[in-house]
C-alpha cells in the first residue's frame, strides 16, 4: 500500500490527486461539522431569535455574492494558492467561532467562514477538472466528491457520539475543525500546475463571467432557487432545534439519515432528468418542493418534520442539475462555465434579500410564514420551467443537440453544482451527491 501511494505520488497528476483529497475530505469534515453544530450553539449557548437566524444567513450570503469581485481580484494568483488561502482564513474564523458571546460577536466569524468557504466550493472542482482529460472529467469529479462525502460522514458520526456521551462541546470542538481545515490549506498549497491531465509550467488562463439575454430563463431559476433554499437553510434546523427540541446529537442524526437517502439516490435523479427532460423534472420537483415546505410548517410533531427535512434535501439536486443542463444544451460550450457561475452570484442575490425580509417578518408572524414564502417561490419557479424550450431557445451558432457526458459542460455543470448548493449541512450532501451521481452516469457511458 505505502509503496503504490509512493508510485502514485512520484507523478505531478497521482500527486495532485493525492493532495486535492486530503483536501477534500478535510473541508468536507470541518464544513459539515461545523454546520451540524452551528444552529444549536447559536440557540443554546448565543441565545438567538428566529429573526437573528435570517439576519445572520443574510449576512452569510454576502461574500457569495460579491465572489465576482473576489474573483477578479485574485484573477492572476494560481487557483492552488487562492484555494489554500481561502481554507487558511475559513479555518482562523472556524477555530475562533467559540470566541462570540452575542450575535454582533460572532458577525466576523461568520464573514470570514463565508469568504473562505464559497471560494473553496468554486475552486476545488476547478482542480478536479484539472487532473483529467475532458472525457474523464465527470469520474474524477465524482471521486473528489466521495471523497468529501466521507470526510462528511466521519463528521456526523463523530459529533453525533460526542455530544450524545458529552465527551465534547461546542468551544473547544471550533478549534480542532479550524485545524482540521488548516491541514486541507497545507495539503492543497503545493498543487501543481495541470491542465487536461498535463503537467504545465505556469497555471491555466481562467474564464471570466458571461451574461446574455438568451440565457434568461437559466438566470431566473437561479434567483428563484436561492429565495427557496436560503429560507429553508435559515429555518429548516433552527425549528428542529426551537420547536421540537433536537439537541446536536438528534440533529446530526437527521443529517446522517440525508447523506444515505442522498447517495443511494443520486444515480436515480441523474437517470430522471435523462428521462424525462428538464421541463418536465423541474416541474415535478417544485411541486413537491410545495409539498415539503408546507409540510414542515405544518408538521405538529417531530418526526413528520424530520420526514419534510429529508424530503427536501433528497430532491434538491435535481434543481441544480436541471438548470445545469439546460443550460448545457442553449449555450455556446465556450460560455457555459462563465454562464454557470454568473447564475451563481444571482442566486446569492436573493440569498441576501430573502433571510433577511423572512427574518424580519418573523418578529410578527409564526415560523410558518417563511416557509409558505418560499412555498411560493417553489410555485414562481413551476410557471418559470413551462417556457423552457432547449430546442427553440438554443442561441445563435449552437449546434443541435445534447453534449454527450463526459464534456467539458459535464465538469463546469459539476463545479457550479457545489456553488449552487452551498446553503447548509443537508444541502451541502445533497448536491455532493449529485455530483457523484454525474461522474457514476459519465462512466457508464
Amino acid at each position: 500500500m505505502v509503496q503504490r501511494v509512493r508510485t502514485i505520488w512520484s507523478k505531478p497528476v497521482g500527486r495532485g490527486f493525492i493532495m486535492l483529497a486530503v483536501m477534500s475530505f478535510t473541508f468536507g469534515f470541518a464544513l459539515n461539522a461545523h454546520q451540524n453544530i452551528v444552529t444549536n450553539y447559536f440557540e443554546e449557548v448565543l441565545h438567538f431569535r428566529g429573526p437573528d437566524f435570517g439576519y445572520m444567513v443574510a449576512i452569510r450570503e454576502v461574500p457569495g455574492f460579491i465572489l465576482i469581485a473576489l474573483t477578479a481580484l485574485f484573477y492572476r494568483v494560481s487557483l492552488q494558492r487562492v484555494t489554500a488561502g481561502a481554507l487558511s482564513l475559513y479555518a482562523l474564523g472556524l477555530a475562533l467561532f467559540g470566541l462570540s458571546v452575542g450575535f454582533w460577536t460572532v458577525v466576523p466569524w461568520i464573514v470570514i467562514t463565508s469568504i473562505g468557504f464559497h471560494t473553496v466550493l468554486q475552486t476545488q472542482y476547478a482542480l478536479g477538472m484539472s487532473l483529467t482529460k475532458e472525457e474523464d472529467s465527470g469520474r474524477v469529479l465524482g471521486q473528489m466528491a466521495a471523497v468529501g462525502q466521507a470526510g462528511t460522514l466521519a463528521a456526523l458520526v463523530l459529533i453525533l457520539i460526542g455530544f450524545h456521551f458529552d465527551l465534547i462541546s461546542f468551544r473547544p470542538t471550533f478549534v480542532v475543525l479550524g485545524a482540521v481545515a488548516f491541514v486541507g490549506a497545507i495539503a492543497i498549497v503545493r498543487f501543481p500546475h495541470l491542465h487536461e491531465g498535463e503537467h504545465r509550467a505556469v497555471a491555466p488562463k481562467r474564464e471570466r463571467m458571461v451574461w446574455r439575454r438568451e440565457y434568461r430563463y437559466f438566470y431566473l431559476l437561479n434567483l428563484l432557487d436561492g429565495g427557496r433554499q436560503q429560507v429553508f437553510f435559515a429555518f429548516g434546523l433552527w425549528v428542529l432545534v426551537n420547536t421540537f427540541g433536537l439537541g446536536v446529537a438528534q440533529i446530526s442524526a437527521v443529517l446522517i439519515a440525508v447523506t444515505f437517502v442522498s447517495m443511494v439516490s443520486g444515480t436515480w435523479i441523474g437517470r430522471l432528468i435523462d428521462r424525462h427532460g428538464e421541463r418536465r423534472a423541474l416541474s415535478i420537483v417544485n411541486v413537491a418542493y410545495v409539498i415539503a415546505l408546507t409540510g414542515f410548517a405544518l408538521a405538529d410533531n417531530v418526526v413528520l418534520a424530520c420526514l419534510a427535512y429529508v424530503l427536501y434535501s433528497f430532491i434538491l439536486p435535481i434543481s441544480a442539475i436541471g438548470s445545469s443542463t439546460y443550460l448545457r444544451r442553449i449555450a455556446l460550450p465556450e460560455e457555459v462555465a462563465p454562464s454557470l457561475a454568473m447564475g451563481i452570484s444571482l442566486l446569492h442575490a436573493t440569498a441576501i434579500v430573502v433571510p433577511l425580509a423572512t427574518g424580519f417578518i418573523l418578529n410578527y408572524v409564526g415560523y410558518q410564514v417563511p416557509f409558505y414564502i418560499a412555498g411560493a417561490f417553489a410555485v414562481a419557479t413551476f410557471f418559470v420551467t413551462l417556457r423552457l424550450d432547449p430546442e427553440t431557445q438554443r442561441v445563435a451558432g449552437r449546434a443541435p443537440g445534447l453534449p454527450r457526458r463526459g464534456s467539458r459542460e459535464t465538469a463546469a455543470e459539476a463545479e457550479a453544482l457545489l456553488l449552487a448548493g452551498d446553503g447548509g449541512a443537508g444541502e451541502e450532501i445533497a448536491s455532493l451527491q449529485a455530483v457523484i451521481s454525474m461522474g457514476e452516469r459519465d462512466a457508464g457511458e
